[in-house]
């Protein structure tokens, strides 16, 4: 068994970092689906501004808004306007083939990867 790269959002933009907020990560519905995460899931958040890393896990943001919202201590790591590539990993004996998203400077599906 090996852990493999499933899904993949390139290249979003935080919208929003908020302390005060329990915990997670908020992702616009339309790029959870896209990407094929599932709410709840565990994720690991990279920063291409600052090479912060650190695991959380998806909440649903609003459909269509572009959110990518850093929630809870992450919004100490990971800030508004930072660039980041959100992974979720599969335990799986088999090869797979994951769903790699790249999205605009508003978080908008481009294309798969």
């Amino acid at each position: 068994m090996r852990w493999v790269l499933r899904s993949k959002i390139h290249n979003a933009t935080v919208t929003e970092a908020n302390v005060d907020y329990i915990g997670s990560i908020a992702i616009d519905e339309d790029l959870v689906e896209k990407a094929g995460f599932w709410l709840g899931e565990k994720v690991l958040v990279v920063s291409n501004t600052s090479g912060a890393r650190l695991e959380t896990y998806v909440i649903a943001g609003e459909r269509g808004s572009g959110t990518i919202c850093m929630n809870g201590g992450a919004a100490h790591l990971i800030k508004k306007g930072e660039k980041i590539t959100v992974m979720g990993f599969e335990l799986t004996d088999n090869p797979i083939v994951p769903k790699i998203i790249l999205v605009d400077e508003n978080n908008k599906f481009v294309k798969f990867l």
